[in-house]
């Protein structure tokens, strides 16, 4: 019997801001990404397991993630595989946060590593919004097809989208 993939749900939040399309992007918290910059952010996203509401995972994810609630017209993009084998579903939802306003759940870890001493971290440590050229060079290499199927949805928009 094969291994179970894992399988993870995220939201890509965006709003137009002074007629710039922006996505809503959350930085890693803890040691191993503190220096990592380009290639280390993420939609906000948490794993699930088969036979959960992958929508209701990414929201609760964005929920403890952030802080905020996020709410809105949900348009389902095509799931990813990421490089680990992982695969990551995702919602685009029109919307607002205040990125100065991030507060994240924590996790604890070791560290430094065999020290015996377990340190908490938030999940997240910032969050920040992202003009889509920008956001192609720090969003993590496995998620940026997203940005490209958010484009695509905004050139051919559901009957249902809201204009700004």
């Amino acid at each position: 019997m094969g291994k179970k993939k894992k399988l993870s749900a995220g939201i890509l939040l965006y709003r137009y801001h002074r007629g710039i399309l922006r996505v809503f992007l959350v930085h890693p918290g803890g040691p191993f990404w503190a220096q990592k910059d380009e290639g280390a952010w993420s939609i906000p996203k948490g794993e699930y397991h088969d036979g959960d509401d992958p929508l209701a995972t990414a929201k609760r994810e964005f929920r403890e993630e952030t802080g905020s609630e996020v709410t809105g017209s949900f348009h389902a993009l095509t799931p990813l595989t990421q490089p680990s084998g992982k695969v990551v579903s995702a919602w685009a939802v029109q919307g607002d946060i205040d990125a100065a306003t991030v507060k994240s759940n924590t996790f604890s870890l070791e560290w430094p590593p065999h020290s015996g001493k377990q340190v908490e971290y938030p999940e997240v440590d910032r969050g920040e919004w992202f003009d889509l050229p920008t956001a192609e060079l720090k969003l993590q290499p496995g998620q940026r097809g997203f940005l490209d199927q958010l484009q695509g949805l905004l050139k051919d928009p559901p009957p249902d989208r809201l204009c700004d």
